[in-house]
């Protein structure tokens, strides 16, 4: 195993992660013991996050004691690696969509640093008392507004970190994705400094990862 990030390992071509529940998978991923430690394996079609390491992304902030605001968590895919990266750390995973949040519940009472809040993205007032100070903002949200979803949790979390997930087809169908992603990047870049950004393809069609610094 070759450690990429702290947590984070390559083998074979593969991405894992260290399974925080032994014996457990999340989505079926495969798993593989190596002296005498439960690996998971992280699949990039399952995971932008995954498939953004796999591009070479150099920006990874996700730590042993990182405290992490999760906008899309979905069932739980990608949040269930980072849980196995912060161990001594917490993620919140907000979603507004009741059957993946009823999955991400369940996940959640089988690891101690996760927790659920079904809330709308776009009003972080909302869960805003539910959230204690967080190191990184991620991000993966399929609507028009994602960029000013991303921008307004930003500023009322103070996160000096963030990840977002940029869907072109999802802003504008019409724009070929890289003027897409180049508008996204100056309205971006006019409040955070990017420091890394990869496209997905073909993992994720139309996606570029950008990370981001306050």
């Amino acid at each position: 195993m070759k450690q990429l990030f702290p947590g984070v390992y390559r083998h074979n071509g593969r991405l894992f992660t260290v399974n925080l529940t032994p014996g457990k998978r999340v989505y079926n991923e495969r798993l593989m013991t190596v002296d005498g430690v439960e690996y998971r394996s992280w699949n990039p079609y399952r995971s932008k996050m995954a498939a953004a390491l796999l591009k070479g992304l150099k920006k990874f902030p996700v730590k042993e004691h990182s405290r992490i605001l999760y906008l899309g968590v979905s069932s739980g895919t990608t949040a269930s690696h980072f849980s196995d990266i912060a161990t001594r750390g917490f993620i919140y995973g907000v979603d507004v969509a009741f059957r993946p949040m009823k999955r991400f519940v369940a996940l959640c009472g089988e690891r101690h640093n996760m927790t659920p809040i079904m809330a709308d993205a776009g009003r972080p007032e909302k869960y805003r008392p539910m959230v204690d100070a967080v190191d990184l903002i991620y991000q993966d949200i399929s609507q028009k507004s994602q960029v000013a979803i991303f921008l307004k949790n930003m500023e009322v979390f103070e996160a000096p970190e963030g990840i977002i997930m940029i869907k072109a087809r999802s802003i504008d169908v019409a724009l070929p994705p890289k003027k897409v992603f180049d508008t996204v990047k100056k309205e971006i870049g006019k409040h955070y400094t990017i420091e890394d950004e990869r496209r997905l393809d073909p993992q994720a069609k139309d996606h570029i990862c950008l990370a981001v610094k306050r």
